[in-house]
């Protein structure tokens, strides 16, 4: 990790090397076309999703919602999908409805099988308290995710 660029020791290196935030990272660096992120550390890349109690009582709920927040919660589901992909060997897709005003649902599927059903407020709002936040309930989800489509694996190959 190079040294001029991270958050000051703020994620644990077992953290970092949780499956479900390697995954997000993978996705954080897989769509940036400029290589903006080339040289940025792993955690500095991290950095937005966490966001703290009295940040998140900051920033207004009024509004357009931020496109990089909108990024940020793809990238999240996204790198849900790869997981539940990685364990079960089906091809799971993402499907978000967000609108403007901070309010929608997240779907990840596979074939005809609802892996992950997930309704959001206040996504002006998303983040995560600290990263080991961040990689619980990303684990917990894809887990779930992971748990439905080894029960009904006929229905997610459809």
């Amino acid at each position: 990790m190079n040294q001029s660029n991270n958050v000051n020791g703020t994620a644990t290196s077992d953290v970092l090397t949780s499956p479900f935030i390697k995954a997000l990272v993978q996705q954080i660096r897989g769509f940036d076309t400029y290589g903006t992120y080339r040289k940025w550390s792993d955690d500095l890349l991290l950095k937005p999703y966490v966001v703290s109690k009295q940040k998140k009582r900051e920033i207004s709920v009024e509004g357009e919602v931020d496109p990089m927040t909108l990024s940020r919660i793809n990238a999240f589901y996204r790198a849900m999908a790869i997981r539940i992909e990685q364990e079960t060997g089906l091809l799971s897709q993402v499907v978000a409805d967000l609108n403007h005003e901070g309010f929608g649902w997240v779907l990840v599927f596979s074939g005809r099988l609802l892996l992950v059903k997930k309704t959001l407020r206040d996504i002006h709002r998303f983040g995560f308290n600290s990263l080991e936040q961040l990689a619980e309930e990303g684990e917990s989800l894809v887990q779930k995710g992971v748990d439905l489509a080894r029960r009904f694996p006929e229905v997610g190959e459809l």
